[in-house]
């Protein structure tokens, strides 16, 4: 009896995988519908099963000529009463495969005479829709008929599922139809299956019409059937209802009770749309009753929290988790961070990295770039910050982050706020043969903190340096400004006359000994 595809699978979150059973009695098929029509029969009646091979093959597999790689099941696995083994390892061998050597691995065991039996396809058919191979799988089913095999419950609950994984949910839908019709009761993870689909694409009305049928046909939807119901609700926006579903399994209308994943998905749907308080009430009473919130669930909370523009409130959820013994993870730490600093928390969104970078995770580039530039810019107003974007800056470059054209510009910006003019130099220059066009404010907020330190020589060395690329007018300025003032009037000439060869034209002048301005005629 092989297993539902989806109980072998990752549990995918919100909501947990529903698909965990298929029909618990096998029954004869005697379908005589648009799935197996009388034609169809006939042809299976006149097959004969396909005789198993029996040749002889070494340890790895293959056969003794090595001319074919069969990929027979290990005896160990044969053996298995458990089809749930013979699954997995059916489903791990199709996956290590490359795509295009998979159709060729279900031939050879079509010739090895392993779709022989019933249950032996049922397996196939299974392992490959874990294996997320919905083509080759509506493959195998079509030529069953020319193995002499006829579906079952398990079969056609198989090809649901592939049909669900192709997205084609008008053939799932009329193959469950006929399945009833035809009185293969499908199991509960079936019509699971085909109600988490239908949510997914937003179409609730098709979805309650399956669970109208799971009520007909006496099919009780377990909680990942409601969860479903639930996540998509939220997704359409139709909150209130959802939530309204929720009170009505508390409240025993609904013989189940709720657990993590539900309480979530209607957290997620007030979280969408600016209900975080409410949110959290939900999360309060889920503790209370006794369930454990995973991270997801609290990263629902910094979601809404960061939408909201309650950053901050994120570090209580922060707290809360550690409190639980629940670990943030990459998802917990950036979500915050990416939230403060939308909201201009500069400091706490520092805060919120360092605790990240303290439990070991790393901090993906984009962020580090946006959390840099927003560190300089507030460090030339609160100078205590001047040390903490230094070192984020070296942090970067020591790991082998690429630094982009604009967080070069604002770091150069902060090392002339914090007079390390020479290490601005350096870095404008790295930052120009990393193929980076240089800020032109860059440049003269390094001039003007030369100039404060009278360092006039060294100012003309930058001026002329090419590799430091053009000085713009204000750069300029700067230094013709300080050169009057230092008396330097031959100096001051020749920087105008230097920007004049550059095409700019200073708005300073220089002056004279007495301090007029010079006329053109004077330049």
């Amino acid at each position: 009896m092989p297993p539902h595809p989806s109980s072998l699978s990752s549990p995918a979150y919100p909501p947990p995988s529903p698909l965990l059973h298929l029909p618990s009695q096998r029954r004869p098929c005697s379908f005589r519908s648009a799935i197996v029509s009388p034609q169809h029969l006939r042809k299976i009646q006149r097959s004969k099963l396909v005789a198993t091979s029996s040749q002889s093959r070494d340890s790895r597999g293959y056969s003794v000529d090595g001319t074919s790689a069969i990929l027979t099941l290990p005896s160990e696995v044969q053996e298995q009463s458990n089809c749930t083994v013979r699954v997995r390892y059916l489903a791990e061998r199709i996956r290590v495969l490359p795509a295009r050597d998979r159709v060729e691995f279900v031939g050879l065991l079509r010739r090895d005479g392993q779709m022989g039996s019933l249950s032996g396809v049922n397996d196939l058919l299974t392992a490959l829709a874990v294996a997320r191979e919905p083509d080759i799988a509506l493959q195998v089913f079509d030529e069953m008929p020319s193995h002499g095999l006829v579906p079952d419950a398990w079969t056609f609950s198989s090809v649901i599922v592939c049909h669900c994984l192709k997205n084609s949910l008008d053939d799932a839908t009329r193959i469950l139809e006929s399945m009833v019709k035809n009185e293969l009761h499908p199991s509960v993870a079936t019509f699971t299956t085909l109600v988490n689909s239908f949510c997914r694409k937003g179409e609730m009305q098709k979805a309650f019409e399956v669970l109208g049928v799971m009520n007909k046909v006496g099919c009780e939807p377990t909680i990942q059937t409601y969860n479903c119901l639930i996540k998509g609700l939220c997704y359409v926006g139709r909150v209130e209802e959802a939530y309204e579903m929720l009170e009505n399994i508390k409240k025993g209308s609904i013989s189940i009770k709720p657990d993590i994943y539900t309480y979530t998905a209607v957290m997620d749907g007030f979280c969408k749309v600016g209900r975080s308080p409410e949110a959290m009430e939900l999360l309060d009473e889920a503790l209370e009753a006794g369930l454990a919130p995973n991270v997801v669930t609290y990263n629902t909370m910094f979601n809404g929290y960061c939408k909201e523009g309650n950053p901050m409130k994120g570090f209580g959820v922060l707290k809360l988790m550690k409190e639980r013994d629940c670990a943030p993870d990459h998802i917990s730490y950036s979500t915050l961070i990416h939230g403060l600093l939308k909201w201009g928390k500069i400091r706490a969104a520092l805060r919120a990295y360092k605790e990240m970078v303290g439990d070991g995770f790393e901090v993906e580039e984009r962020m580090l770039n946006t959390l840099l530039r927003a560190l300089c810019k507030i460090s030339w107003k609160e100078r205590d910050l001047l040390e903490d974007a230094y070192q984020m800056f070296e942090k970067m470059r020591s790991r082998g982050c690429v630094v982009d054209g604009s967080s070069y510009g604002f770091i150069i910006q902060t090392l002339s706020v914090g007079n390390r003019n020479e290490e601005a130099l350096l870095n404008r220059e790295h930052m120009m043969t990393m193929g980076h066009s240089p800020k032109m404010i860059s440049l003269a907020r390094v001039v003007r903190a030369l100039c404060r330190e009278g360092k006039l020589d060294k100012v003309l060395s930058v001026l002329m340096d090419e590799r430091l690329g053009q000085p713009s007018k204000e750069a300029y300025n700067v230094v013709i400004n300080e050169f009057n003032q230092q008396g330097r009037w031959l100096c001051a000439r020749n920087v105008y006359g230097m920007a004049l060869k550059q095409g700019v034209v200073p708005e300073k002048k220089p002056e004279d000994a007495r301090g007029n301005v010079l006329a053109n005629s004077q330049l």
